[in-house]
This record gives structure tokens, C-alpha cells and sequence, in this order.
């Protein structure tokens, strides 16, 4: 794809890993929106960048997913890039605690149904565009899932999923479908402090840019490159590894 002229819409925008990829994307000469729950946040990075466009939606409401089409179609028919990035992680023990369902859907809703949605929404308007892009953001937990976080890696795996099929269903189309696939990035994803170990966040997002540009469609970086390509006996060892402490 084109990253120096393409027009680019990002969920969850404002901050991590979203954010990182609209500085980038920024830079290289695109036209970006971000989208975000969070209004100040939303200002302060307009502030530092005031060719960028915001739009404050809670992409975990269906209602506000069709907001956020209809006007990104209304004001920027020109958007050609959806990047679904918004996502949040929860911790818990499922046999030392009786979870609140009202805790944990909407962790299902941002992570898988926001994308599922917003695709379907956007997919008539990009087929108008020569070239477009749809980008899910996944996780390495999508191949090996933290015991630690067991819904956030359930709905990263059905977005890779659904991000194969959505391939293969475009395939002759101006749409490519690309997945990007971070390890552990320092970023705030599920608390404060919780992702310090992880890599820096621009060095991630440098990466991801450099595999949009090669027009590579499944990009991993350090951990999550080994486990998007580990064969079943790798995978099972690595999760045995990783959720060993539990």
C-alpha cells in the first residue's frame, strides 16, 4: 500500500499503538483520522498535529460504529485505509472469581465486534476507491494465547480469523486485507505499567511501516513473528512456557 498517499482512518487513535501508526502515518505524507472514546486525549493530539482530523466514538457501541461511518463517508469520502486498532485487555482467573459479564463484554465488543462491524460498514465505500486497504491489528496472543488474559486472546484469535477469510473473500478486489501482529509493546493495553517488559512502541510501529510498504499482508515483529510461524509443537511448547507461573 501506499503510506505517503493514502487517507487513513484509525480506531483507538489517540494513544499506544494507534496513535504511533498515525504519527507515522502522519509523516509520510498521509491524510489521517483518529477516533477514540477519550475527548482530551483526542485535543492534545490534534494539538501536536493540527492537519490531523479526530472524532470522539466509543467503537464498543453499535450505534456510534454507524455514527462513525456515516460521517467519515459524509466529510472524508476520500478515506481509503480503515485500520482497526482499538482494543482493550482484562487479567483474570476464571476459577478464583466469578467474572462480571458486564466487565467482560465489552472487551469482546471493541476487540472483535467493532472490527467485524466497521468492516462490513466500510467494505461498499473502499470498493469505490482503486486502491484500499483494510488493517486488523491482532496480537501474538492470537497464535499462543496468555492464559493470563483468556478473552482478549480468544478475540484475537477470531479476528485473525475472520481477517483470513475476509482475504481470501476480497481477493481480485482494490481492497487488500492485511494483518499486523504486535508482541508485547509497552503501551498502557490493560493497565498502567503491565507492558513495560514489552518492546518500544516505536520501534513496533517502525516495523509495521516498513511491512506496509514491502506490501507484505501478515507482519509480526520479535515474539510475535515466531509465534505467527511456529508449527503446532512450537506453539504448545511456547504456551507452556509463557503461562507457566499461572
Amino acid at each position: 500500500m501506499d503510506i505517503k498517499a493514502s487517507s487513513v482512518l484509525i480506531t483507538g487513535g489517540a494513544s499506544g499503538i494507534g496513535w504511533a501508526l498515525a504519527e507515522r502515518f502522519l509523516k509520510a505524507g498521509s491524510q489521517v483520522i483518529i477516533c477514540g472514546r477519550r475527548a482530551d486525549r483526542l485535543q492534545e493530539a490534534q494539538q501536536q498535529y493540527p492537519q490531523l482530523h479526530i472524532r470522539q466514538c466509543d467503537v464498543g457501541q453499535p450505534s456510534e460504529r454507524v455514527a462513525l461511518f456515516d460521517w467519515v463517508s459524509s466529510n472524508h469520502p476520500q478515506i481509503n485505509v480503515l485500520i482497526n486498532n482499538a482494543g482493550i485487555q482484562r487479567r483474570m482467573q476464571l476459577a478464583h472469581s466469578q467474572p462480571d459479564w458486564t466487565e467482560s463484554q465489552p472487551e469482546i465488543a471493541i476487540n472483535l465486534e467493532a472490527p467485524l462491524h466497521l468492516t462490513s460498514l466500510f467494505i461498499p465505500h473502499l470498493l469505490q476507491h482503486p486502491q484500499a486497504a483494510i488493517i486488523n491489528v491482532t496480537s501474538g496472543l492470537a497464535f499462543v494465547p496468555g492464559a493470563f488474559a483468556p478473552i482478549y486472546s480468544a478475540t484475537k484469535a477470531a479476528l485473525h480469523s475472520f481477517t483470513m477469510s475476509l482475504r481470501h473473500q476480497l481477493a481480485g478486489t482494490p481492497i487488500e486485507v492485511i494483518e499486523l501482529v504486535p508482541p508485547a509493546v509497552n503501551t498502557d493495553l490493560g493497565g498502567t505499567g503491565l507492558h513495560t517488559f514489552g518492546v518500544p512502541v516505536g520501534d513496533f510501529a517502525d516495523a509495521m511501516m516498513k511491512g506496509l510498504e514491502a506490501g507484505a499482508l501478515e507482519i509480526g515483529y520479535g515474539t510475535s513473528e515466531t509465534n505467527r510461524t511456529a508449527s503446532r509443537q512450537e506453539i504448545d511448547e511456547i504456551f507452556r512456557r509463557m503461562n507457566s507461573r499461572m
